[in-house]
């Protein structure tokens, strides 16, 4: 109910003339632009959106975080994110919608491109500032995406997922470059599933234990653990979640605070302000009037 209220645009719905895939757009962000003039309000797609700048300014607003656009960055949106942008100067680069489908009939791991670190779904690990060498290199990708999507050549989707992946990969690794740690690959296991479980189950599971049990773990270890990898303990990742989802229902003017307050499965409409007052510092009145 509450997300028909926010924009949910499918890849089909901003295409640019007769579309070459419906798993796919690849295109230069000026052109996008001019043709989709009116999605700079927050709305969310119920595909992976990439947006690659290469010129201008301005800032983007991924659920309800705002970042200054500059040159050389990259934002990943996962499905269902919440997000609006408000650029200023000559913006290009290039932006991608892509289904999750799209690699399904390529990659025998239906979860691959989960793997990559900046689409957990997370605003601030979605945003990543290439280093300089890195920057052409993500460019020639991505001219090779454009001309791949038309289609002309054989095997042209194939070598489009060869393109695409070839990109991630990219990115990520030159993201890590700079990381203080090395973490082993069971840690970034766990830790992905941590955030599926917790997709899948925020409106009812709200205890570190109950999670703990379905990761076979004990709290005390999940605990550790997030604080290790995150920097918070399970039980502030949770919380965070169910107010990020708050937030995203609040935009919706036709629902009323004490809906929103059932639908989170709050015990009543008083609890619901008092956890969103704690943690938002505001009302949930007041952080309605100010986002509209």
């Amino acid at each position: 109910m509450s997300k028909a209220l926010i924009p949910t645009y499918d890849i089909c719905s901003l295409a640019m003339g007769k579309p070459a895939s419906e798993d796919i757009l690849v295109a230069r962000f000026s052109e996008y632009l001019a043709a989709h003039r009116d999605i700079h309000f927050p709305h969310r797609h119920s595909f992976y959106h990439l947006a690659f700048f290469t010129a201008g300014g301005g800032s983007h607003t991924i659920d309800f975080e705002k970042f200054p656009v500059k040159p050389g960055q990259l934002y990943f949106m996962t499905p269902g994110q919440v997000h609006s942008w408000f650029f200023s100067g000559g913006i290009e680069g290039y932006v991608m919608n892509v289904s999750a489908g799209f690699f399904n009939a390529f990659l025998q791991n239906a979860d691959y491109v989960e793997r990559f670190p900046f689409f957990s779904g997370v605003s601030a690990e979605g945003v990543v500032q290439l280093p300089k060498a890195a920057i052409p290199v993500v460019t020639a990708q991505f001219e090779a995406m454009l001309k791949e999507i038309k289609g002309e050549q054989p095997y042209s989707q194939d070598m489009l997922r060869l393109h695409v992946l070839g990109m991630f990969i990219e990115v990520s690794r030159a993201s890590r470059q700079g990381a203080a740690r090395q973490e082993p690959p069971h840690n970034y296991v766990l830790l992905r599933n941590f955030r599926k479980l917790l997709e899948q189950h925020y409106m009812q599971l709200r205890l570190p234990k109950e999670y703990a049990s379905l990761l076979y773990v004990t709290p005390n270890y999940l605990n550790a653990f997030c604080r290790h990898m995150l920097g918070k303990s399970a039980g502030e990742i949770i919380r965070d979640r169910v107010l990020l989802e708050a937030k995203r229902l609040l935009i919706n003017a036709d629902m009323s605070i004490a809906t929103i307050a059932y639908q989170l499965n709050f015990a009543d409409n008083s609890y619901f302000t008092k956890f969103f007052k704690k943690y938002a510092g505001t009302t949930p009145e007041e952080f309605r009037k100010h986002i509209s």
